[in-house]
């Protein structure tokens, strides 16, 4: 465990329907905690979502990475693109985790990647103000559309500028939003951000929208 660690451990989130693993990492004196909804077949080991997670944590920020099917699930292409089923188990954990003594004190946010991004923005539009913050990486808010009105939460899209049909997307996406906002493109970055340095960008990028819209003020009330 590091040394700036209080919790560093993998978990078993036991909902009601079923049980879904993760790994839950809470820093000294966390400022916020940050939800992770993966992309269409991707799950908590993801090595791009984990990059992102390990510099929130630097910064001072809890992360939860989880996987929103089991393995048997995730075998069915169906279930990668069933928004409504993910949205649901996000939801589900969300109210989980706020319930766990470690981390029931600390305000949350979402960083949605691909299609993770549809099910964290109606999840959020859904939880209203329990959701602080959301950052979608690469994502399809499109698929969320009819939902992104209702969003009240501080919103970044970041999109590859090379990732010409996502752009487009996330454009109509922005348009939607009536919550504060911002549409952020990384120059010569494709979809995956796997050009040199482009990952690391997006990882501070996103680190400093939790940071401004966490609101740590808040949560001293809480503790």
């Amino acid at each position: 465990m590091s040394e700036s660690s209080r919790i560093n451990k993998s978990i078993t989130i036991k909902l009601a329907d079923v049980e879904l693993e993760g790994k839950l990492v809470v820093p000294e004196k966390a400022i916020g905690l940050v939800i992770f909804s993966h992309g269409s077949g991707s799950s908590h080991h993801s090595p791009r979502n984990n990059f992102v997670a390990v510099l929130l944590q630097q910064k001072g920020l809890a992360t939860l990475l989880f996987d929103q099917l089991t393995e048997e699930e995730a075998n069915n292409a169906e279930n990668r693109l069933n928004i409504d089923l993910l949205t649901t188990r996000l939801i589900n954990v969300t109210k989980w985790i706020q319930q766990q003594e470690e981390t029931k004190h600390l305000s949350i946010g979402y960083f949605g990647a691909s299609t993770g991004a549809a099910s964290a923005l109606r999840s959020a539009a859904i939880l209203g103000d329990q959701i602080k913050a959301v950052v979608s990486r690469g994502g399809r808010p499109d698929m969320a559309l009819q939902d992104l009105t209702m969003v009240n939460a501080p919103t970044l899209l970041i999109v590859g500028g090379l990732d010409v049909e996502v752009i487009k997307q996330n454009e109509r996406a922005y348009q939607k939003l009536n919550c504060t906002r911002n549409l952020k493109i990384i120059p010569n970055a494709s979809h995956l951000f796997e050009e040199a340095g482009k990952l690391q960008e997006v990882a501070h990028i996103t680190s400093n929208w939790f940071k401004e819209n966490l609101v740590p003020e808040k949560i001293g009330g809480h503790v």
